[in-house]
């Protein structure tokens, strides 16, 4: 994110920098001879800054693709990780339900409870 604010930055100073020679020549103590000539200069210059800017400003949209894609890849595969470890962890708990909930029929082949069984001996 800091190389975006950097590209950004120094686009804006180009165009200030732009901007303040145009303003400083038309307000330069120059004959309207020279003036015109340093403004044609200035102004054949636009083209040059315009694409300095332009390749500027594209270098850092694709570092910023870049790194968002990469960003997206690993937080993707974290989410992978993540469901994988919860079905595991879901499984496991399944499986320990079933175990507590499964009769041990070994334990119940005689029907009647310990309270009837005393009750009867009495």
């Amino acid at each position: 994110m800091s190389n975006n604010r950097s590209g950004i930055f120094i686009g804006g100073l180009m165009l200030g920098a732009a901007i303040g020679t145009l303003a400083g020549l038309l307000v330069a103590p120059r004959t309207g001879r020279e003036t015109r000539k340093l403004v044609k200069k200035s102004a054949n210059a636009i083209p040059e800054l315009a694409e300095d800017i332009t390749t500027s400003v594209q270098i850092q949209a694709d570092r910023l693709s870049n790194s968002t894609l990469q960003n997206w890849d690993e937080t993707i595969d974290r989410l992978r990780d993540a469901i994988a470890v919860g079905i595991d962890a879901t499984q496991r708990e399944s499986q320990n339900l079933n175990k507590k909930n499964t009769v041990d029929v070994s334990s119940t082949t005689n029907d009647t409870d310990p309270l009837t069984e005393k009750l009867e001996r009495s």
